[in-house]
């Protein structure tokens, strides 16, 4: 797949075409790699494919762009330019050790940031887990930014118990265990890349060190992980909600509240929590006819409704 870079005017146009990384030089091997400046720090992306019809689509907590790559690539062969971002702390972002760089709002902080420097008006923006709950935020934050939202598996009130059950502890055991978890990312950062995205990003995620871990955990305890009720409901972009009834967490409740606290939503239920990524034609192919419908100035089916 050829992928040509288009849209971006300007300065930051200009900037942005410097900054590209050849994918023979680590990239993935059918995108694109550049880095932009936010404040002191660098952030990493990837492109994929070209066009008006940009979805900027951002990863789960601790994970990185590998976990995206796929759905970029098929998405892209659709016609739509898929841009993955390494939120700060993840992925090949700078990952710095102060809490305080990583509250989440200052996460959508950085979408912006790309908007901009991509040079687009609006997009349609999603991701996984903690790429949801910073889509939500940057859609209350810019609202004419965004042109609609793909969420899969929000972390919102009902998650709250089984969410400090599982990162409080890590969170411990990363500040107070960090000789053998040092022990531990030496060891995976030497692992062979499979090729396989999530599992590569499991890895990546494994090699990370300690500190940058702990800062990232912390840093999101110190600020808003969501938008409140009433914010959610001023969210006039339409959204497509993707949710599952593994895992506490992701709570499918969560995300079957959410659809409706949105305005112009639609819920569908995965069979897992990795669907998108072991058995993707289901749920890509909804994507698609979303994405397709948001760019047409359509209106989405089944408003307010749930698909399994």
């Amino acid at each position: 797949m050829e992928n040509v870079w288009s849209g971006v005017v300007g300065v930051r146009g200009e900037r942005h075409r410097r900054r590209a990384v050849s994918p023979h030089d680590g990239g993935p091997s059918d995108g694109v790699r550049h880095t932009l400046s936010y404040g002191q720090h660098q952030l990493a992306y990837e492109v994929y494919g070209s066009g008006d019809r940009v979805l900027v689509w951002l990863h789960a907590l601790l994970f990185d762009a590998n976990l995206g790559r796929a759905l970029a690539r098929k998405l892209a062969a659709q016609g739509n330019r898929v841009v993955l971002l390494d939120l700060l702390g993840h992925g090949q972002s700078q990952k710095p050790r102060d809490a305080g760089a990583h509250r989440m709002d200052l996460y959508a902080e950085q979408v912006l940031c790309l908007l901009d420097e991509l040079g687009v008006d609006q997009v349609v923006l999603g991701g996984v887990s903690l790429g949801t709950n910073v889509s939500l935020l940057t859609a209350v934050r810019a609202p004419e930014r965004i042109r609609g939202l793909v969420l899969e598996m929000p972390v919102l009130e009902w998650a709250t118990p089984a969410a400090a059950l599982a990162f409080v502890p890590l969170l411990l055991e990363v500040h107070y265990a960090r000789a053998p978890l040092r022990l531990v990312s030496r060891a995976a950062s030497r692992l062979p890349r499979s090729g396989v995205g999530p599992l590569d990003s499991f890895i990546n995620a494994a090699a990370s060190d300690p500190e940058e871990i702990a800062a990232v955990l912390h840093g999101l305890l110190m600020g808003p992980i969501a938008p409140t009720v009433d914010q959610r409901r001023t969210i006039t972009a339409p959204a497509l909600v993707l949710a599952h009834r593994i895992d506490l967490i992701h709570s499918f409740g969560d995300a079957k509240r959410l659809a409706q606290q949105l305005p112009d939503a639609r819920l569908i239920r995965t069979r897992t929590f990795a669907e998108l990524w072991v058995r993707p034609a289901r749920l890509t192919a909804e994507i698609t006819q979303f994405l397709d419908r948001v760019w047409a100035g359509g209106e989405p089916q089944e408003p307010l409704g749930m698909a399994s």
